[in-house]
């Protein structure tokens, strides 16, 4: 069986997020045949563009000749077009060879803020290519640029995707993600509006997210001759919102999404939860087996776990009413669930953002001998300083513990595996154990109290 033949006209990306290599990667996952036409190359990492170099325009026209001449092709999407001659080349082609199914994503700038489309081109894509556009697919800023208008609300999102309409495409899908609040698209079609909406991920890897969305809708109006565009973008949509939630954290900088997510990423959810449970359960039980209260605060302790790539609270996993100190052992009053501690969960999201495989972390008492304890076997731990911290965070409830392990993160290049503070006004001085699993957290929990113990 012939594959869906899928064209991206895009530039390249050579740390391989976003451009042309996200978008081959994204039409393989979905089961196309993918094509490319390169009309830039970039050097490129997840720092940042540091080099451009564009492609003539007329050697762009020849490979589109190349692949539509022979190959043929079901859709097409376009990405980084930096030029008007570029823009109008493509138009020519597009016209040219018939090419209905166009998706055209208004790529202008990265998401270090390097400009990936020349002034003199916006013209060029507003007469010559969104007139052939069967889907344009702008984010909030490439809109506001198109529409000559501000958006700050759903409503003006609306207004925006109206005024693109008129410029002769016939389905504007505006991405909502630059909106405060849980992501949601608008898809207009001249008559309706159609929202889609999903979770917020505040994941930090979301390099070529762009590209993917507008890669899969391509991909996706490529599979049927009854074209259901509202079909392909809550697909596309959901597509997406996977990408970002187990996006790839490699590199300094922003990773990218991953779009082979579908594939490699647990398809059962709730399968992934029970695990989580299964783990702390497992890992709790080794607490409450040995007499460990020497190294519980007076606030009591919580142990908490995340799931992979945890979108919020409600994917971490904690002790309801914490680990409390019972004699010199430790109990705990109900079973582990997802959102029982947001103090947990604050500590552990925080520490996510900087390295994904640290989904653990339990609180335990300072004192000097603790330290010792730590610095004994090996630890590494770091501090801060809560009275370094900001005024307005402080008047925010359960944002300091954030703020605190945020602080010492940021300066670091790995994970620690503690970071405690001498406490403040009010508030108790603190111990956090890190780990990629509760396992791991509680290994080096028992191993402080043995020692304090010997």
């Amino acid at each position: 069986m012939v594959s869906k033949r899928i064209l991206t006209i895009a530039g390249s990306d050579s740390g391989g997020g976003a451009g042309i290599q996200a978008d081959l990667k994204t039409i393989t996952a979905l089961g196309g045949f993918g094509m490319s036409v390169i009309t830039a190359l970039t050097a490129q990492n997840t720092t940042g563009i540091h080099g451009i170099l564009e492609i003539p325009a007329e050697f762009v026209g020849r490979q589109i000749d190349a692949v539509a001449t022979d190959i043929g092709l079901d859709a097409a999407k376009t990405g980084m077009l930096m030029n008007a001659d570029i823009i109008n080349t493509v138009a020519v082609k597009i016209s040219k060879y018939g090419i209905e199914k166009l998706v055209v994503d208004p790529v202008m700038t990265a998401k270090g803020g390097a400009m990936l489309m020349r002034d003199e081109a916006k013209d060029a894509l507003i007469k010559e290519l969104i007139p052939l556009a069967f889907v344009v697919t702008p984010n909030i800023p490439e809109a506001e640029v198109l529409a000559e208008m501000a958006i700050h609300s759903i409503d003006e999102m609306k207004q925006a995707s109206q005024i693109i309409f008129r410029m002769g495409a016939r389905h504007v899908v505006i991405k909502g993600g630059h909106l405060a609040g849980d992501p949601i698209d608008i898809l207009f079609d001249g008559k309706d509006f159609c929202e889609f909406t999903t979770q917020r991920i505040n994941m930090r890897d979301t390099h070529g997210t762009g590209c993917l969305y507008s890669a899969a809708i391509a991909t996706y109006l490529a599979e049927g001759e009854d074209t259901d565009v509202p079909k392909a973008v809550k697909q596309a949509k959901t597509f997406i919102t996977r990408a970002i939630r187990y996006g790839c954290r490699i590199g300094k900088g922003y990773g990218p999404a991953n779009p082979f997510a579908p594939i490699s990423a647990p398809d059962n959810i709730e399968a992934e939860r029970r695990r989580c449970l299964e783990q702390l359960k497992s890992a709790l039980q080794r607490l409450l087996d040995e007499k460990c209260a020497s190294i519980i605060p007076e606030v009591q302790s919580n142990l908490g776990y995340a799931m992979p790539a945890a979108a919020g609270p409600h994917d971490i996993a904690a002790v309801p009413g914490r680990i409390v100190r019972v004699g010199d052992g430790v109990e705990i009053v109900r079973e582990p669930a997802f959102g029982a501690s947001r103090h947990a969960a604050g500590i552990i999201s925080t520490v996510i953002k900087y390295n994904p495989e640290y989904r653990s972390a339990m609180n335990i008492r300072f004192s000097d001998e603790i330290i010792r304890a730590c610095m004994a076997l090996g630890y590494e731990l770091d501090s801060f300083d809560r009275s370094e911290e900001p005024t307005e965070m402080k008047s925010k409830e359960g944002t300091s513990l954030q703020w605190g392990v945020q602080s010492v993160l940021k300066r670091r290049k790995t994970i620690p595996d503690g970071i405690f503070d001498y406490g403040d006004m009010g508030k108790e001085p603190m111990v956090r154990i890190l780990g990629k699993s509760p396992d791991d957290v509680v290994d080096k929990v028992l191993a402080i109290a043995r020692y304090i113990k010997s």
